[in-house]
């Protein structure tokens, strides 16, 4: 078994690996002519930047109709655009996303964790002091890591002496924490989260920070220039050349291949030579997880126009349980409902009409039965979406510090690269580990010229 900080100590190592994309499998062919980037979101737009930059003969597929992939801004409201895929820059201090803002000219407006207020089932303010529940959570992944085997951190909390010496509200307030804190965080079910490795990712410090303007103003900035096709779907990938749903071919001396990890794992994909087996072990190992958003808009601001986050202790923990208000930053009477895990995969289950019914009925039992209903809104289901089938990667009971590193970097001597979030070590689940992870192949890949 090996200690926290050893094992974060291990993951920091093995990160710099991936981050070379060398991993275990050493020397690599030298690329030459057409590049081929598979994916047009954040980690196939940021590779086919920095080798566009360099010169380099590169051609982006994309299956949608649209770039972007999970960052996918709504103009449904003309005056107000939505973003259902990834909204914030997580940490603005060193966030290559901080400075690709700047670049593109995108005003940012920072949200504040402080400004927040939490509910009881009934509608009570609660006393946001989590100090004992956090106590009991911090103390519960303490006695795994104990532990000569990984569990979830589900199994580390009932096992715990804390939580069981804790009463019903203390086990509630635990619940919240597990949800607000682990589950909303990973899209992760508590029951599936590595207790051991469910959070060594690493964090920019600062303000995370909302675009006004939308987060496709970024994607727009890192197109600029590229030669991208549109209504391209990717079904067989062959070194050499990549086949299309249509029945196209695209020859290539390289391709990054860029995917969800959701869509690696389907199957839909044809590989023509079998991958490296340990990289086909770390994508079974890692797990897609599930957050999705209902985004209400009324008719004026109806709840405190002073807090950021609305926490909410349902009768399920969980189920509406986590709210962003955009009154405070944006000025706006917007809502915005969150559900992660498995409470995400119940809601996306629903109608438009069944999700709205459901957000408001919550946001009544918050605010009280006056409370009005929206006069628009806009739903998620990452998860029911075949370009993505989930939101980003977890690391699963099972996952290794070296999983990830593993499903990174060069596959058949150099004709493939992969990247994306998934295969970040340090910054996985993150628009900012997609981007830094497609700049990092892409370096590599230049490397070998």
């Amino acid at each position: 078994m090996t200690t926290a900080s050893t094992r974060r100590q291990v993951l920091a190592a093995i990160g710099g690996l991936g981050a070379l994309g060398l991993g275990a499998r050493g020397v690599l062919g030298q690329p030459q002519g057409r590049i081929l980037v598979v994916g047009a979101g954040l980690a196939g737009l940021s590779a086919a930047r920095v080798l566009r930059d360099a010169g380099r003969n590169v051609t982006v597929v994309e299956a949608r109709s649209r770039i972007g992939g999970r960052i996918h801004t709504s103009r449904v409201w003309p005056d107000l655009p939505m973003d259902l895929g990834a909204s914030w820059i997580h940490g603005q201090r060193g966030n290559p996303l901080t400075a690709l803002a700047r670049e593109a000219g995108a005003r940012v407006v920072a949200t504040r964790y402080d400004a927040a207020i939490l509910k009881d089932a009934n509608g009570r303010d609660i006393d946001p002091d989590l100090r004992g529940a956090e106590r009991i959570l911090r103390g519960a992944l303490a006695e795994a890591d104990r532990k000569s085997r990984d569990m979830s951190v589900l199994d580390a909390l009932e096992a715990s002496s804390g939580w069981r010496g804790a009463d019903a509200g203390l086990r509630r307030l635990v619940l919240y924490l597990v949800n607000s804190t682990l589950e909303q965080e990973y899209g992760a079910p508590a029951r599936q989260l590595s207790a051991w490795y469910g959070q060594e990712d690493a964090e920019f410090g600062g303000q995370d920070a909302l675009f006004p303007g939308g987060f496709d103003q970024i994607v727009a900035y890192l197109a600029r220039g590229l030669d991208i096709r549109l209504s391209a779907e990717v079904t067989g990938i062959a070194p050499g050349h990549v086949r299309l749903a249509d029945g196209g071919r695209i020859d290539a001396d390289v391709i990054v291949c860029t995917l969800p990890l959701g869509v690696l794992q389907s199957g839909r994909i044809r590989f023509a030579e079998p991958l490296a087996q340990d990289r086909v072990a770390a994508s079974r190992s890692l797990r897609m997880g599930l957050l999705n958003k209902c985004w209400l808009r009324f008719d004026g601001i109806h709840w405190p126009d002073d807090v950021d986050w609305i926490g909410w202790l349902g009768p399920r923990p969980g189920l509406w349980g986590e709210w962003v208000s955009l009154a405070r930053t944006l000025r706006a009477p917007v809502l915005v409902g969150f559900n992660a895990a498995d409470a995400a995969t119940e809601v996306e289950s629903l109608s438009d009409r069944d999700t709205v019914a459901a957000a408001r009925e919550a946001l009544r039992s918050m605010f009280g039965s006056g409370f009005p209903a929206p006069r628009a809104a806009q739903a998620t289901r990452w998860g029911q979406d075949r370009h993505t089938l989930g939101s980003y990667s977890y690391n699963a009971v099972g996952t290794r510090p070296s999983t990830r590193a593993e499903l990174a970097g060069p596959d058949w001597d150099g004709k493939i690269w992969f990247a994306g979030e998934a295969t970040s070590a340090r910054y996985f689940g993150t628009a900012h580990g997609a981007v830094l992870s497609g700049r990092a192949v892409a370096r590599d890949i230049l490397a070998k010229d």
